[in-house]
């Protein structure tokens, strides 16, 4: 209609996880923390006042960048927040990337990217993970691939597989553009980028407080990186990307790390268990590190025609209609009864006698 760029007409926009109304639902498909958020956190939020509201908020959240700052062990002008993970991703698209210009991602992947590049009117360059079954291999040209902008998402989703901090220094070293390591996963993860980014002028560090802190509905991330490189991110940035709510909650929230390191222990817990019970089943499993898990069907059982079963059990799950994961799952980490009623629920729907699991 010439009201907008052609390839925004031409593109298909991102399609989040359903978020179902009904409480009764069992949701193990968005990657939500299954516990609730630190009672500080909640407390926080609690005290927020009239004139917090009235006024704007601040607009670099200078108090969670200083609690930010003193966790990971960085200066605070090597911390920017962000409303959102997704919200970094977009900044750091208009800062890096024109028109026609090389943008590099691994596949599967974080189904935004390719989003992101269409918008952006970039040139995708694709890389895709060699798969076999359970085991998940980078492609070889990921260590001299040229672009502008290269995505990596560590622990990857949807597999949960984890690059080693060896390999990741080979693949920024050999990258003339920025590197972004999407760590949105990494609290459930055994180890992070983060002593990379001292080392590297061209690496951005994505993290977010929704699955690690119980906060995905009060949208707030973070960037950690060289200060040089945040100050160009700011300027693509919203005037005030945070509310004095979100600031509040998610500073709280990251100063609990007692609290915090007690529900990433317990998903990891549930996540190995889960993982034993899907393989007892057949299902094809790569080792996760992150707050889900990618199963691959048994047998060459339809994949959608499971989840479909599972949604009119009330129990979601994710299937993506995408290349290398139509026949794949995947599938949050949820508490102890909600992992159990998946279980229960496959077995049934697989003819097999139902014995409780744990």
């Amino acid at each position: 209609m010439g009201l907008v760029r052609d390839n925004i007409l031409t593109m298909t926009g991102y399609i989040p996880g359903e978020q179902p109304l009904d409480t009764a639902v069992i949701k193990l498909n968005t990657n939500e923390n299954p516990y609730p958020p630190s009672p500080r956190a909640m407390a926080a939020v609690a005290a927020v006042t009239p004139e917090q509201l009235r006024r704007y908020p601040s607009p670099d959240a200078l108090t969670f960048r200083r609690a930010a700052a003193k966790i990971h062990g960085v200066s605070p002008d090597m911390i920017m927040t962000a409303n959102g993970g997704d919200e970094l991703l977009a900044m750091v698209f208009r800062a890096c990337v024109t028109d026609g210009q090389p943008v590099a991602y691994l596949d599967p992947s974080y189904s935004l990217y390719p989003v992101l590049a269409r918008m952006q009117g970039a040139a995708p360059v694709v890389l895709r993970y060699r798969i076999s079954g359970a085991t998940w291999d980078l492609p070889e040209e990921i260590f001299r691939v040229n672009a502008r902008l290269l995505l990596i998402v560590n622990p990857n989703a949807p597999s949960g597989t984890l690059i080693d901090l060896e390999t990741l220094s080979r693949i920024i070293s050999s990258f003339s553009g920025l590197v972004l390591i999407d760590e949105a996963y990494v609290n459930f993860a055994p180890h992070s980028a983060l002593p990379l980014v001292a080392k590297f002028p061209n690496l951005v560090l994505l993290r977010s407080m929704s699955k690690g802190y119980g906060l995905a509905g009060l949208r707030f991330g973070y960037a950690i990186a060289q200060p040089q490189i945040l100050a160009e991110l700011h300027k693509v940035r919203d005037s005030y990307p945070c509310d004095a709510i979100s600031i509040a909650a998610a500073t709280a929230a990251l100063e609990d790390q007692a609290y915090a390191q007690g529900a990433w222990d317990r998903v990891n817990t549930e996540r190995r268990k889960l993982t034993e019970e899907l393989s007892a089943l057949c299902f094809s499993v790569p080792e996760s590190h992150a707050n889900f898990i990618l199963a691959g069907m048994p047998g060459g059982a339809d994949a959608r025609g499971i989840y479909e079963q599972l949604k009119q059990r009330n129990i979601l799950v994710r299937y993506f209609a995408l290349p290398q994961l139509t026949d794949k799952l995947r599938i949050t980490v949820g508490t102890a009864d909600q992992n159990r009623s998946l279980i229960v629920a496959l077995k049934q729907m697989a003819g097999r006698p139902v014995e409780i699991p744990r």
